[in-house]
This record gives structure tokens, C-alpha cells and sequence, in this order.
């Protein structure tokens, strides 16, 4: 009966002994637990204390520079803009520089075709004719290594841009819309009109 009893006995010891091991645990854990929470809090007051106040200057200065530099180069791209459109600008102006002076050139070339259809049997007026006929071409020549260029009208189709019709005709040999005769030259520096041709259209 005494050995039962004190088997018992030992058996409860060995209860309680693991019970105490396990609290033990648990509250080592707990332990452990606090104490990282305390370093977690110490961490986040020494790094709030530790800011110092020329890591901020130093931030502010890198923002302000890098603002700086934005506002640069949005400068720096408009420039180049404006400058490209005063090259472009004068470039154009450049490649028609001459039209003030064709369009004050224009009638003289009117009168001196105008003498041209003047026809003449007398020898002397031949001559004459001949010689108005080269002083024609040249000055053409003169015109169109300025840029010159006359434009195209008997047997073209009616074109607003570069003809003007003055005269409506009624021709079969020619399709509906088609210039039949010129009435007066037209010209044009490069891709500018300068002046219409004055044409005659067929209905």
C-alpha cells in the first residue's frame, strides 16, 4: 500500500514539475516578446532623435535644384523653338525675297508680249521684232534663275488655285473644263502665285 501510494506521489510531482517548466516557457516568451517591443519603440525614438537638421537642408537644396533644372529645360525648349521658327521664318523670306520686284516686273513682260503678236512684213520691223525676241528670253532667263516659273494653261484642265477664267467658250475639240486660250500670263515664285493666268474655258 506504501509503495502505490508514493508511486502516485512521484507521478504528481512530475505533473506539477511539467506544468511549471511550461509556464516558465510561456512567460519567457512573454518576456521576450516586451523586450523586442521596447527595442522596436528605442529604435523609432533614436532614429526620430537622431534627424539632423542639415539632412534636411541638404534634401530641401536637392529639391530646390532639381526645380531649378526643370525650369531650365523648359526654357532651354522654348528657345530652341523660337529659334528654329526665326530660321524657318527667314528662310522663307530668304527664297522670296525677290517677289516685291517680279510683281513690278510683270507688265513690262505683259508689254513686251503684247509687241511680240505684232505682226510686219517690212524687213527693218523684222529685225526689230528679232531683237525684242531675244531681249524677251533673256529677261525670262534673268527671272527664272530667281525663281520665276510661268504657268501652264492651253490644253490644262481649269485650276482655281493658279488660273483665272475671265471668258466661258464653247469648243468641241476641247473636254468640259478645259483652258482653250491664254489671255494673260500667270506666274510664280517657287510655290507662291504671284498672279493667276487670265484664261478663256471651255463649258
Amino acid at each position: 500500500m506504501t509503495e502505490r501510494n508514493e508511486s502516485v506521489f512521484d507521478q504528481n510531482e512530475e505533473v506539477n514539475d511539467e506544468t511549471s517548466q511550461s509556464d516558465s516557457v510561456e512567460n519567457t516568451d512573454e518576456t521576450i516578446e516586451t523586450s523586442q517591443d521596447n527595442l522596436q519603440d528605442d529604435d523609432s525614438q533614436e532614429i526620430t532623435e537622431d534627424v539632423d537638421p542639415k539632412d534636411e537642408e541638404i534634401q530641401q537644396l536637392k529639391n530646390d535644384v532639381k526645380e531649378n533644372e526643370e525650369k531650365y529645360l523648359r526654357l532651354y525648349a522654348e528657345f530652341e523653338n523660337y529659334k528654329r521658327r526665326i530660321q524657318k521664318e527667314n528662310q522663307i523670306m530668304k527664297e522670296y525675297k525677290a517677289q516685291d520686284v517680279l510683281n513690278d516686273i510683270l507688265p513690262t513682260i505683259d508689254n513686251i508680249e503684247r509687241a511680240l503678236e505684232i505682226e510686219g512684213e517690212d524687213e527693218q520691223f523684222k529685225s526689230l521684232k528679232k531683237g525684242v525676241e531675244m531681249v524677251h528670253e533673256s529677261l525670262l532667263n534673268a527671272l527664272r534663275n530667281n525663281g520665276l516659273e510661268k504657268i501652264d494653261t492651253e490644253g490644262q484642265q481649269f485650276d482655281p488655285n493658279v488660273h483665272q477664267a475671265v471668258v466661258q467658250d464653247d469648243n468641241p475639240d476641247f473636254e468640259s473644263g478645259q483652258i482653250t486660250q491664254e489671255l494673260q500670263s500667270g506666274y510664280k515664285l517657287k510655290e507662291r502665285v504671284l498672279r493667276p493666268s487670265m484664261v478663256k474655258v471651255n463649258q
